[in-house]
Order: C-alpha cells, then sequence, then structure tokens
C-alpha cells in the first residue's frame, strides 16, 4: 500500500483544556502531536499576555504563527528567538510536570 493510500485515524487532541477528534493518517501522528503542543503554547501564551479568549485568541495566535512562518520564509532560515521562547515553554512545562510527579511519591 503506498502512503498516499494509507486511510487517517481518528485522534484525540486537547486545546486550550478542550478535547478535540481530528483525523490523522499514523504516519503522520508524531508531528501532529508535535503541531498541537507548538499550537496550545502559543494560544496559552497569547491569551495569558493579552487576556484575549475564544475565537479572537485563535485567530491572533494563526496570524502571529503565520507571520513568523513568513519571516521566517523571507529570511532563509528560522527564527532563533522563537525557537529559545519555545525550548523555555517546553522545559517550564516539564518542571510542573515533575513537580507533581515528586508530590505523588
Amino acid at each position: 500500500m503506498r502512503g498516499s493510500d494509507v486511510e487517517s485515524e481518528s485522534l484525540d487532541i486537547a486545546l486550550l483544556g478542550k478535547e478535540y477528534r481530528v483525523a490523522c493518517k499514523p504516519d503522520e501522528r508524531e508531528g501532529l502531536l508535535e503541531a498541537v503542543a507548538f499550537l496550545d503554547g502559543k494560544l496559552r501564551e497569547l491569551g495569558a499576555r493579552t487576556g484575549v479568549s475564544g475565537e479572537k485568541l485563535a485567530l491572533m495566535t494563526a496570524l502571529n504563527i503565520t507571520h513568523e512562518y513568513l519571516s521566517s520564509q523571507r529570511s532563509g532560515g528560522f527564527d532563533l528567538p522563537a525557537l529559545k521562547r519555545r525550548i523555555g515553554l517546553m522545559s517550564a512545562r516539564l518542571d510542573g510536570v515533575l513537580a507533581q510527579q515528586d508530590r505523588l511519591f
């Protein structure tokens, strides 16, 4: 079976604490989960910074991500400050999870 013929499966994801079911090909699952984590982080970051929520938050976040992407494409590279922010968010999230884990034992 060719890769393009692989049927999609459903995958449950969470964004801002809300559950969604999306279609996803098995070989794209890992990449989609990375995208979900990235988007959730961006939504939370912008929501905390602006106090905006709902549809307006989603649109503002999409616009910011699109702007970062297009700027990166024009410059022929990647946005190092954005990458550092993402690593910082991931580190903070891991620290939070590990702290909760320590309290359990």
